[in-house]
């Protein structure tokens, strides 16, 4: 369908430049004098409008560029970090043998591993490669977008914090995402990465032994992810995926949210003031399929991050799981069922790290 209509969408265009005697966007880009201003006597202050500065002609000579004349707005001197790590996994993605790599991060380092992720997409299709075939390990602050659209058999893991949009639009892969070796602060009660985290994700797993901000999986429809805490309006507009929250949340939980699941640690009691009820539900954590499903993320947590708060948790299981909350929309058609995740996505820990 959209396929379909962006063709009807063009085939008008082209309509419309046939009926003007030209044949592409280039040739009128900048062409006022095929405006003219629409008499529209029904809305008289639409006369107080002079748009005689907009129709006029900026260069009668037809010598300067009317449109942009470079093919990208790089800043000058800047070198994507993607570049560098498209050059080292070349021959990894061309065997499909497994590699591992490992790279400093700053903060002026945006959109990582997208461009490696659109080669292995380009390469591989949407099946990717074979699970952790490209690990890449990173040191420092990442910029904004950091593991965006991560494909299958790409595992990255950062040790230190991540800006805004961390796994946007991921489709599949690991991130992992640590403090710093020498941290002196607790991690769980601590910001590690931004807001707006797995924006639009529709598969891949995200573990982070720390804190996020404001609208953590807004609009994740397939990621399974685990964090120590976040902001207001975490998993506005969900529609699929599980995420794991061992730790308290801001205002508005859960907004909008029309599928998936959410479990939430709350040893305050102050979570059911927080969360958005309008479309989503809370109970316990009972049923077998949502205990194991629950246990397996956190031991997973805790070997990927070595997350001191998983380990508590897991220590006390008896007496911290009747503290769990599961959400899930009150759509009866949109909910999950945990088993069929579990099944599908969550190998047993063991196997996973032989």
């Amino acid at each position: 369908m959209v396929i379909h209509y962006f063709t009807f969408v063009a085939m008008e265009a082209r309509e419309i430049l046939a009926s003007l005697g030209y044949r592409s966007l280039d040739e009128i880009i900048g062409r006022t004098d095929l405006l003219h201003a629409v008499p529209l006597a029904e809305y008289p202050k639409a006369y107080a409008l002079d748009l005689q500065r907009i129709l006029a002609d900026p260069d009668p000579s037809r010598t300067r560029p009317r449109k942009r004349v470079q093919p990208r707005n790089d800043r000058p001197g800047d070198v994507p970090l993607d570049n560098r790590i498209l050059a080292d996994v070349k021959s990894c993605m061309d065997a499909g043998t497994p590699i591992q790599l490992a790279y400093p991060i700053r903060s002026e380092n945006r959109t990582v591993c997208a461009r490696v992720a659109g080669a292995v997409a380009l390469n591989h299709g949407d099946r990717g490669l074979p699970e952790n075939t490209i690990n890449i390990r990173f040191d420092g602050s990442a910029g904004q977008s950091f593991g965006a659209f991560l494909a299958n058999g790409m595992r990255v893991v950062l040790r230190g914090e991540a800006n805004d949009y961390v796994g946007k639009g991921m489709t599949g892969g690991e991130i992992v995402i640590v403090p710093p070796e020498h941290a002196a602060f607790e991690a769980c009660e601590n910001v590690i990465i931004g807001n707006t985290v797995l924006y639009g994700a529709t598969g891949g797993q995200l573990f982070v032994a720390g804190r996020a901000g404001e609208r953590f999986a807004v609009r994740n429809s397939g990621a399974i992810a685990v964090v120590e805490g976040l902001g207001s309006h975490g998993c506005e507009y969900m529609t699929g995926g599980i995420v794991v929250v061992l730790g308290e949340t801001g205002v508005n939980f859960g907004a909008g949210m029309s599928g998936g699941i959410a479990y939430v640690l709350d040893e305050t009691g102050e979570f059911p003031r927080r969360f958005n009820s309008e479309l989503v539900q809370m109970e316990r954590v009972k049923d077998a399929e949502d205990v194991e499903m629950l246990k397996s993320l956190l031991t997973k947590h805790h070997v990927l991050t070595g997350s001191k708060r998983a380990a508590e948790i897991l220590d006390g299981w008896q007496r911290t799981l009747p503290k769990f909350w599961k959400v899930l929309s009150s759509v009866p058609a949109a909910k999950t069922r945990p088993g069929d995740v579990l099944r599908r996505d969550i190998a047993p820990v063991a196997e996973r790290n032989a």
